[in-house]
C-alpha cells in the first residue's frame, strides 16, 4: 500500500472510529505498524544503518519516542524487519513523514542510504503497514527495561466488526487484569483501523525468554478467572483466528 493511499483511507476511518469501539479518549496512542521485506546480505546492513542513524533520530525529533524495530526469531524468508511507530494523535501520524523529509539533519544522514539505491538495486523489496488505535484500558504503549528480552506479537481475527468489538470490550473489562496477574507483560493492544485481514485486533506481550512465556501462558490459561470469562455469552465466538510472530530486538531498538 504506498503511503498517499494510506493516508487517505487514514482519514477515512477517522471519521469512523465508532464502528468498533468507542470515541478516543484524548490519551489514546495512536500505532503504526511497518513489516519492511528486506535484501540479503550488504544491503541488509545499509538498512539497520539507516534506521539507526537517520530514521529513528528524525521521528525523535519530531516527538515520536520509543520506536521499536524488531527481527523474527527463527529464519524468516524473505528477511522481514518490523517497525512499531507510537503517535499522540491521527494529525501526528499523518505529518510524520513530510515533517521527517524536510529536516536537514534526516536529508544529510539519509543521504549515502538514498544513494545506494536503484531501480534495478533497490535497499528493500516492499514494506506493508497498518494502523492501530490504543485500547481504552491501556492507552499508552508500556516500554520494558532494556534487559534481555523477546516480544509475542498476536493478531485476533473476527468474522465481523461485533466479534472484534466484543473482544475487545472482554480485554478492557475483564481480561487485561488477569494479564497482568498471570505475568503476560503487555507493551500494547490496538484495535487495527487500516490494514489487512479486517476486522482484527493486534498486541504485543514481552517475556525474558521462552521459558517465562509458555510458563505465564500456562498460568493464565489455567486460571479460575479465565474459565469463567471465557464461558460468558456475551464473549463467545470473537475470535475467528489467531496469528502470532515471536520478535527480537535489534540492538538499537527503543522498545
Amino acid at each position: 500500500m504506498d503511503r498517499r493511499n494510506f493516508l487517505q483511507q487514514s482519514t477515512l476511518a477517522a471519521a469512523s472510529l465508532n464502528v468498533i469501539a468507542p470515541p478516543t479518549m484524548a490519551n489514546q496512542q495512536y500505532y503504526e505498524w511497518r513489516t519492511y521485506q528486506l535484501k540479503s546480505g550488504s544491503k541488509m546492513k545499509a538498512f539497520d544503518e539507516y534506521l539507526q542513524k537517520a530514521f529513528i533520530p528524525a521521528m525523535n525529533a519530531l516527538g515520536v519516542k520509543n520506536v521499536g524495530v524488531f527481527t523474527e526469531m527463527g529464519m524468516s524468508e524473505p528477511p522481514r524487519l518490523h517497525l512499531l511507530l507510537p503517535f499522540g494523535s491521527l494529525e501526528e501520524f499523518a505529518q510524520s513523514t513530510p515533517k521527517m523529509l524536510r529536516q536537514a539533519s534526516y536529508q544529510q544522514n539519509s543521504q549515502s542510504f538514498a544513494d545506494s539505491a536503484s531501480p534495478n538495486s533497490p535497499n528493500f523489496a516492499r514494506y506493508e503497514n497498518s494502523l492501530m488505535r490504543a485500547f481504552a484500558a491501556i492507552p499508552q504503549m508500556e516500554v520494558p527495561e532494556a534487559n534481555e528480552r523477546i516480544f509475542e506479537l498476536r493478531i485476533y481475527e473476527g468474522y465481523n466488526d461485533d466479534a472484534v468489538r466484543r473482544k475487545i470490550a472482554m480485554f478492557n473489562d475483564d481480561e487485561l487484569p488477569l494479564f497482568y496477574k498471570t505475568g503476560l507483560h503487555p507493551v500494547f493492544f490496538g484495535e487495527t483501523l487500516i490494514g489487512e485481514k479486517l476486522p482484527q485486533l493486534t498486541y504485543m506481550l514481552t517475556f525474558k525468554d521462552m521459558k517465562e512465556r509458555d510458563a505465564n501462558w500456562k498460568k493464565f490459561v489455567d486460571h479460575p478467572e479465565w474459565k469463567q470469562m471465557s464461558s460468558l455469552p456475551k464473549y463467545a465466538n470473537s475470535v475467528s483466528k489467531v496469528n502470532r510472530v515471536f520478535l527480537k530486538p535489534t540492538d538499537y531498538s527503543q522498545v
